[in-house]
């Protein structure tokens, strides 16, 4: 599977809204990606329920509606995933909100190699240790997870202008 050209978040969450069938979920999905996985996101009706039921008849309603969900469109889904990846150049996942749950189906864990100093392998083995975390890149996800956690406004402005230069990119001289 070799990526021919570059997708814009636009083309993909086009492709994917024209693509799905129309009762599969109310609105369009949501299309995230990067370099390596695009996830599909779609949004479940949420079940018809008394509206005295319990909290836990809720979760239980929305995860089940969830569950539903993915074992009856499995086949399909994985036929839209092969035509996407041929097309993309990328693994499709595949995921289902309803209310205020959401279920990521299998989604790619894709290795990220990096050099570590001393002090930063003390970070990680610290966490290890206190059994925060099972080994050190159970560690450094973990740390990657916090930073985007409570990092989100800044690591939103800074995806804002990555996109203002592949804007500006786009509109400069071409071959």
């Amino acid at each position: 599977m070799t990526r021919t050209r570059t997708t814009s978040p636009d083309e993909l969450q086009g492709w994917f809204a024209g693509r799905l069938p129309t009762d599969w979920f109310a609105g369009a999905p949501d299309v995230q990606t990067d370099r390596d996985e695009i996830v599909v996101v779609g949004t479940l009706a949420d079940p018809e329920l008394p509206s005295d039921a319990s909290a836990d008849a809720v979760a239980a309603a929305r995860g089940s509606r969830i569950a539903g969900f993915r074992e009856d469109t499995r086949a399909q889904r994985m036929r839209i995933a092969d035509e996407a990846e041929h097309r993309f150049g990328r693994k499709i996942s595949w995921g289902a909100t309803c209310g205020d749950r959401t279920v990521l189906f299998t989604t790619v864990s894709t290795p990220a190699m990096t050099r570590l100093r001393m002090p930063e392998r003390q970070v990680l083995d610290t966490l290890v240790d206190a059994g925060v975390a099972r080994s050190r890149s159970h560690a450094l996800a973990w740390c990657v997870r916090l930073v985007a956690e409570r990092q989100d406004d800044w690591l939103k402005d800074l995806r804002g202008a990555l996109e203002s230069v592949e804007k500006v990119r786009a509109e400069g001289p071409k071959d």
